[in-house]
């Protein structure tokens, strides 16, 4: 099926398309100072495409929150949300083809990046059978794939520009078609900008920016200033999905309009200098204006994609609360492990990411906070792994003393020595040890083995049957004979 998505008119007044079909192939990259249209040109592609195809928004400002109520998309205001639930809303997006907005409005620059690194993430690695086309739209890219580093931490900008790099270059097998928009070709990393086939170049002053623009549609550098010359709304359009050599567009109207405009100049207020000092002063006093409610919560994700149970019955009232028993702390803090560890996919995933896990599930039970930080987490995970989900300050509390150097991730390992060294049980093969350290390499398994002996913690020894056992000597555990294989 070809659809051809209205853009606008050329110089000729001759109406300008764009084919949907080559542009889900080939990926578009729009640059513009800001001011030159590039979000009226981005919610144009939106609005005539809307119903074709299923499109998802990473939107940094807040500006395409509009579109849910006439064109049906979802707006997912990430500030209220974990990473987790983030991943959870990308998996089922993909699922259920529904369009949504990503709203990160509210979210510090480090924040919006991991935000967003997590939602491209989630939708790159959906399994195949959900790999139905999609337009990926990303306003303010040089915000997620940054040239050079900034403020940000190291992890938060190589994940960020990972992704990026993943919807741009690999994307396309997977139905994620990627359109990006930057104030900046300067500041959009390089290999991001290099992957798209079709551009639209809007007003740029810079002359880097605009040698790199037209270095992109093939102009020559002398030929470059043209494009500081372009009105306002006016893109220079070049490749396969639009046209093949360049062209200058207007773009064309839409029908919703961005939550905030552009600045438009009203009339000041006639009071006089004594008046006005006087209204101040009042105002510093009493306060007469009272700041608007934040706007209500759009429905969750999971209701649109139609994932949600059933509506939770309203609260009672204070008056009609019925006695609530007594959390034991300890005893969710047992449950919620158990329930992690059970979860297959938990078996590779760091402490740091089950932690989110952690505290969701927690609240779920009506732990408001977490009774554990993320270090005793990791201690606490550890243990679990091993098969050991509480008695840790009691009846396990030597072996946590002699494991007291190791580090968090390799405790699990040593715990379960020690728990099949107690009980007598055989020794624990390679594949056991690798299970709990969350690798599928036996020989990181060994190596987690030979420095926990060398921290001298445990003696191995191999009879003349090939066999292993284990002793600890502080503890005068020793495991029963087994082949580590």
């Amino acid at each position: 099926m070809t659809v051809q998505v209205d853009m606008g008119m050329d110089s000729g007044g001759n109406p300008v398309s764009m084919d949907l079909e080559e542009l889900l192939a080939t990926r578009l990259l729009v640059q513009g100072n800001s001011g030159s249209g590039k979000s009226h040109l981005l919610r144009r592609l939106l609005e005539k495409s809307a119903g074709h195809v299923q499109q998802i928004i990473i939107d940094p400002e807040g500006d395409f929150v509009t579109l849910a109520g006439p064109y049906g998309h979802v707006v997912v205001e990430a500030v209220n949300y974990s990473v987790v639930e983030i991943v959870r809303f990308a998996v089922r997006c993909r699922e259920a083809r529904a369009s949504v907005v990503l709203d990160l409005e509210g979210l510090d620059a480090e924040g919006q990046m991991r935000c967003a690194a997590a939602f491209l993430g989630a939708l790159f690695d959906a399994p195949r059978e959900h790999w139905y086309p999609a337009l990926v739209i990303v306003d303010e890219a040089q915000v997620f794939a940054p040239s050079v580093g900034g403020d940000v931490a190291e992890d938060v900008r190589k994940a960020s520009l990972a992704a990026m790099t993943n919807l741009m270059c690999r994307g396309r097998k997977r139905g994620l078609a990627g359109v990006i928009a930057t104030q900046r070709l300067a500041k959009l990393a390089k290999n991001v900008a290099a992957e798209a086939s079709n551009f639209l170049m809007g007003r740029t002053f810079l002359d880097i920016d605009m040698a790199r623009a037209a270095d992109l549609l093939g102009m020559e550098r002398r030929q470059a200033e043209a494009i500081r010359d372009l009105a306002r709304g006016t893109f220079l359009a070049l490749g396969p999905a639009v046209s093949r050599r360049p062209v200058a567009i207007r773009i064309g109207a839409v029908e919703t309009s961005a939550r905030s405009g552009s600045p438009i100049l009203t009339p000041l207020p006639n009071s006089a200098g004594r008046d006005m000092q006087n209204m101040l002063a009042a105002e510093a006093e009493q306060p007469q204006f009272v700041m608007p409610a934040r706007a209500p919560k759009p429905a969750p994700v999971e209701q649109v994609l139609g994932d949600m149970a059933e509506d939770t019955p309203p609260a009672p009232t204070p008056s009609t609360l019925p006695d609530q028993p007594e959390i034991d702390a300890e005893q969710v803090v047992a449950d919620v492990l158990r329930a992690i560890v059970a979860d297959d996919e938990a078996a590779t995933r760091s402490a740091a990411v089950l932690f989110q896990d952690f505290q969701v599930r927690c609240r779920m039970v009506g732990v408001a906070r977490a009774p554990l930080d993320l270090s005793a987490f990791a201690r606490r995970l550890a243990a679990a792994r091993a098969g050991i989900f509480d008695g840790l300050d009691d009846e396990w509390a030597p072996v946590i003393e002699i494991a007291q150097d190791l580090p968090d991730d390799m405790l699990g390992a040593f715990l379960l020595i020690a728990r099949a060294a107690r009980d007598g049980e055989l020794c624990p093969t390679d594949q056991d040890v690798a299970r709990i350290y969350g690798t599928s390499s036996l020989g990181r398994a060994r190596r987690v083995m030979s420095y926990i002996e060398g921290r001298n913690m445990f003696v191995t020894r191999i009879d003349l049957a090939g066999k292993r056992s284990i002793t600890i000597p502080r503890l005068g555990w020793t495991t029963q004979a087994a082949d580590a294989a």
